[in-house]
């Protein structure tokens, strides 16, 4: 995809949000391949901890702000049962590691250049993220990241690590 076709694509993701997620709060979350993560091989691996899945690319200008929150709050939280899986679509592997060279990521990676995982998730627009409670249902879905959005979703995943028994502050 050339550098032109991106902000044609993005406006097209945006404008087909309010449409694009298929799950819907409290149905079971679909058991998804974690390719090349150091955490698991699937999302049904991590069942009994709360799991933050973010889908995301090299070219998603709201990426960049999303890292930062995304490593503080598996720093905060990971003792408490979070565990945070950043799950990669780029179609080429090296526009992922120059991202992560720029934007360093302490939460677990996983890279689906396929795009398998996004589209059972019914994934439309980047980044989105999925908030999945220790028992595999889904939470919370959430389209997009801007820093307004960091004290709503940490709030989000303290109640779930609450819920599942985790210690929370």
């Amino acid at each position: 995809m050339t550098r032109l076709h991106r902000p044609l694509l993005m406006l097209l993701m945006a404008l087909a949000a309010p449409l694009a997620l298929a799950l819907d709060v409290g149905q079971p979350a679909p058991d998804v391949d974690l390719p090349d993560s150091a955490v698991a091989q699937k999302l049904s691996d991590l069942r009994g901890k709360v799991v933050y899945v973010d889908f995301w690319a090299s070219w998603c200008g709201p990426c960049k702000q999303s890292f930062p929150w995304m490593n503080d709050m598996q720093r905060k939280y990971g003792a408490r049962g979070l565990q945070v899986v950043a799950i990669n679509l780029d179609a080429k592997r090296g526009d992922a590691d120059q991202f992560l060279a720029q934007n360093p990521a302490t939460v677990a990676l996983a890279f689906d250049s396929k795009g398998e995982s996004a589209r059972r998730m019914g994934v439309k627009g980047m980044p989105t993220s999925l908030l999945v409670g220790a028992d595999g249902k889904v939470l919370l879905v959430h389209q997009g990241f801007r820093n307004e959005d960091r004290t709503e979703l940490e709030a989000k995943l303290v109640a779930a690590l609450a819920a599942s028994g985790g210690k929370t502050p």
